[in-house]
C-alpha cells in the first residue's frame, strides 16, 4: 500500500484540533477574568493575536525540516544565552529595558516588539541544544559504555547548568526547574545507563528533601548559600497558607477558596465572585474550577491528558533520533507546566508563577509554546516525508 504524499494528509489534523480548543477554552477563561474588575486592558483581542501569531509560525516552521532545526540549535541556544545575559545586565526599573516585578527581573521592553520574558523563549532552544548534543554525542560514540555515558552526562549537565546559573539569579525557581525536568526526560530518552541514572535520581531527591526541610528548619544556613528569603515564604505559605493570610498566601488561600465554591458543575459563565489577583495568567484554573466546578476542570485535564498522549505516540514513530529528543523535551516542558500550575492552584505543589500551557495569558508563554509545537509539527511531517522516500527506493 503506497501511502499519500498530499499534504493536507501529511498534516497533523488531530494535533491542530487539540490546539483549537486550547484557543477555546483560553479565550472564555481569559473572557470570564476579565468580568472580576481588577483590569483595564482587554485581553482577548491580545491572546487572539498570539494564537494567530503563533498559528503563522507553525506554518513557516513546517516548511523546514529536523536536519535544517538540527544545524540552528547551537545558534539559537547561544541567542538565548544571550538574552539571559542582556537582561541580566540591562538597567532594572520602572521605565527601563528591564522590568522588576515583585523583585524579580525577567522582563524586557524591547521597541516594536514589546515585553517578553527570555527565559519562556530559551525553553525551546534550549530543548534544540541539548537534542543537538545527544544526537551527536551517539553519532560520534556509538559503542555504548559507563564512560561515555558519564560523558554525556557531563555535556547535559554542562548545558543545564549555563541558563540556570542565569534564570535563578533573576531569580525565578518555577523555570530552573522546568529546565531540569526537560534534561531528566530527554537523557532518559537518550538511552544512558540506569547504573547512572537511579543513584543520580535517589541523590537529586535527597537533595530536594534535604533543601526542603532547612528551608523550614536551618534558614541562616541557606541564606549564607544564597537562598533568598523570599524563597522560604513560599515554602512556608505553601505548607501553611493561612498562617501569611496577607502575604504570599493569599493568592493560594482565594484560588483554593474559588476552585472549592465551584463544586461539581460550577457557578456558570462569568459568575465568578472570589477576587484573585492576575487571575488570567497563573491563576486561571482557579476561574475555571470556580465556573466550571469539578466537571470542567476534569474536562481541561483530560484534554491535557490526551494531548500528552498524542505527542507521545508521535515520538513513539519517528526514526531521526534528534526528533526523538526534541519530542521528548518538549514533552516534558508541557507536562511539567500542567502539573505544576494546577498543583500549586490546589497547594499539591509550591506556587512557583509557571502559566498554563495554551491557557493563561501571556504572549511570551504562548509564542514558546507554539513554537515548540511547531518542531513537533514540522519533525512528524518530515518523517512522513523519509517513509516515502524509502518506499520509493
Amino acid at each position: 500500500m503506497k501511502l499519500s504524499t498530499k499534504w493536507t494528509d501529511r498534516f497533523d489534523w488531530t494535533l491542530a484540533f487539540y490546539l483549537l480548543l486550547f484557543c477555546i477554552v483560553s479565550l472564555t477563561a481569559i473572557g470570564s477574568a476579565q468580568n472580576s474588575g481588577q483590569y483595564n486592558t482587554n485581553f482577548i483581542p491580545l491572546q487572539i493575536r498570539w494564537y494567530v501569531l503563533g498559528a503563522f509560525i507553525i506554518f513557516v516552521m513546517i516548511q523546514l525540516e529536523p536536519q535544517q532545526y538540527k544545524k540552528l540549535a547551537w545558534p539559537l541556544y547561544a541567542f538565548g544565552i544571550f538574552l539571559l545575559l542582556f537582561l541580566m545586565l540591562a538597567p532594572g526599573g520602572q521605565d527601563q529595558i528591564a522590568e522588576i516585578r515583585l523583585g524579580a527581573k525577567r522582563w524586557l521592553h524591547l521597541p516594536v516588539i514589546g515585553t517578553i520574558q527570555p527565559s519562556e523563549f530559551i525553553k525551546t532552544f534550549f530543548i534544540l541544544g541539548l537534542a543537538r548534543t545527544v544526537s551527536n554525542h551517539h553519532e560520534r560514540y556509538p559503542e555504548k559504555s559507563l564512560k561515555m555515558d558519564m560523558m554525556l552526562l557531563g555535556k547535559a549537565g554542562v548545558m543545564l547548568l549555563v541558563p540556570l546559573a542565569f534564570i535563578m539569579k533573576q531569580p525565578d525557581l518555577g523555570t530552573s526547574l522546568v529546565f531540569i525536568a526537560i534534561t531528566i526526560a530527554v537523557v532518559i530518552a537518550s538511552g544512558i545507563s540506569w547504573k547512572l541514572l537511579a543513584p543520580l535520581m535517589a541523590a537529586g531527591a535527597t537533595l530536594g528533601a534535604t533543601l526542603l526541610w532547612m528551608a523550614i528548619y536551618a534558614q541562616d544556613f541557606l541564606q549564607k548559600l544564597g537562598f533568598d528569603p523570599y524563597q522560604f515564604k513560599r515554602v512556608y505559605s505553601w505548607l501553611d497558607p493561612y498562617s501569611y493570610p496577607g502575604e504570599e498566601g493569599y493568592n493560594l488561600i482565594q484560588a483554593m477558596t474559588a476552585i472549592g465554591s465551584g463544586e461539581f458543575t460550577g457557578k456558570g459563565f462569568k459568575e465568578s465572585v472570589v477576587y484573585i489577583p492576575e487571575n488570567h495568567t497563573d491563576f486561571i484554573i482557579s476561574v475555571i474550577g470556580e465556573e466550571w466546578g469539578f466537571i470542567g476542570s476534569s474536562l481541561l485535564i483530560t484534554l491535557f491528558f490526551v494531548f500528552i498522549y498524542h505527542l507521545t505516540k508521535i515520538a513513539l514513530t519517528l526514526k531521526d533520533t534528534f526528533s526523538v529528543y526534541v519530542t521528548a523535551g518538549v514533552i516534558a516542558m508541557l507536562a511539567f507546566h500542567v502539573l505544576e500550575n494546577i498543583g500549586m492552584n490546589i497547594q499539591l505543589l509550591p506556587i512557583t508563577g509557571i502559566p498554563l500551557p495554551f491557557i493563561s495569558y501571556g504572549g511570551s508563554s504562548l509564542f514558546s509554546n507554539m513554537f515548540a509545537i511547531g518542531l513537533i509539527f514540522s519533525m512528524q511531517f518530515h518523517q512522513q516525508n523519509y517513509l516515502f522516500e524509502t518506499e520509493d527506493e
